[in-house]
């Protein structure tokens, strides 16, 4: 597993524990990664509502959440990643798939966009590390570098 992957999956792991602490008898125990406060399954509609305040919270225009999965693929044909590693990224079965992708990636222009928004994000981080489960809020706490 890549070790961006088992990084967001440890950092979920410790939002997940810290809810299940606050909720105590109310959490639902699951084998579920993604879940409420509660532990229960989290319903399309507030998702796509998460996702869209997401997007708003960022400044990106709000797109539909599976054409994350093509920005992704032109993403990695920018960065000029093999298409036979971004066909297994995005869980390709055929390699004619992952090429309509790359076939519609302005190269140069795109890297500008990168280093745009390479630049832009590292302006704002925030800080996931700190938990907010004591407000109920499933939000990131800023970091100090933000608020300044």
């Amino acid at each position: 597993m890549p070790d961006i992957c088992e990084s967001a999956l440890l950092l979920r792991q410790k939002g997940r524990d810290a809810h299940k602490l606050a909720a105590r008898e109310l959490w639902t125990e699951s084998d579920l990664v993604f879940t409420t406060r509660y532990g229960t399954p989290v319903e399309l509609r507030n998702f796509n509502r998460r996702f869209a305040f997401r997007c708003e919270q960022v400044g990106v225009r709000l797109i539909r959440v599976h054409d994350t999965r093509h920005t992704c693929g032109s993403l990695l044909a920018a960065l000029d990643v093999h298409p036979r590693v971004a066909m297994q990224i995005l869980r390709h079965t055929q390699i004619a798939v992952t090429m309509e992708v790359y076939t519609h990636v302005p190269l140069e222009e795109t890297r500008k966009a990168l280093r745009k928004l390479g630049t832009s994000l590292g302006a704002g981080r925030v800080d996931w590390s700190a938990s907010s489960h004591e407000s109920g809020s499933s939000e990131p706490a800023e970091s100090d570098e933000r608020r300044r």
